[in-house]
């Protein structure tokens, strides 16, 4: 009983990940499924001049054992950047829900039928058969990339790692650009997604130091008075 109290001590700090994650996939699932047909269609100009590069399909993937190995990461070693990291990610993730339950959106940028035939577009393909081309604004996949990528950058375990952020901002990068070049998203999901992570960075991280200088700038206008 010890044991199992002082494990729950160290690790409580899970449960709001887990119960997230649990209702997270449980109302995508469900705007999957009812927002197959009827969606409001995403589209801008600049999407007609980005060419389908099947080879992006490696970093679009690697995103999903990015954003968890930095989850974990956090978990285990800093349970205050942890927090911070989650408000980061849960708070973009639930608006994307809210939106699309509000607003149901999709694209039709996929392509009729596949340029070539290699290991790329045929992972391309199993993707999309198991993921509709609906629910895409803003892209998580592009926002949670951010969020991870900022954990990083700021995480002090990590503060000499250069190595690390550089390989981390690499990767962001490249799976920011994936999202386009395999016609999972707009460039409107793109652009509203990092416009909503450089929001929530400054109140996420950034807090401190606005506030900070909103103190000064008011202690200079006493001054001034």
């Amino acid at each position: 009983m010890e044991k199992l109290k002082k494990f729950y001590e160290k690790y409580r700090h899970g449960i709001p990940l887990l119960a997230y994650m649990v209702i997270y996939m449980s109302w995508f699932a469900w705007l999957e499924e009812t927002n197959k047909k009827n969606y409001r269609v995403i589209h801008v100009a600049a999407d007609d001049y980005i060419p389908f590069c099947e080879i992006f399909i490696v970093p679009y993937l690697l995103w999903f054992a990015y954003v968890s190995i930095v989850v974990l990461f956090l978990f285990f070693r800093n349970r205050q950047e942890f927090y911070r990291c989650c408000v980061f990610l849960f708070t973009g993730m639930t608006l994307f829900l809210i939106i699309s339950t509000l607003w149901p959106n999709g694209h039709h940028l996929r392509l009729m039928e596949m340029p070539r035939d290699n290991v790329f577009t045929r992972a391309v393909s199993a993707l999309w058969s198991i993921d509709t081309p609906t629910n895409l604004w803003p892209s998580i996949h592009v926002y949670n990339s951010m969020g991870a990528h900022f954990a990083v950058i700021r995480s002090a375990d990590l503060e000499n790692k250069k190595g690390i952020k550089l390989a981390s901002g690499i990767l962001a990068a490249s799976i920011i650009l994936s999202t386009m070049f395999i016609k999972q998203h707009s460039v409107f999901d793109v652009m509203t997604a990092i416009a909503l992570g450089t929001v929530m960075y400054t109140f996420t991280y950034r807090r401190e130091v606005v506030m900070a200088a909103r103190m000064q700038h008011k202690l200079k206008k006493q001054i001034s008075i």
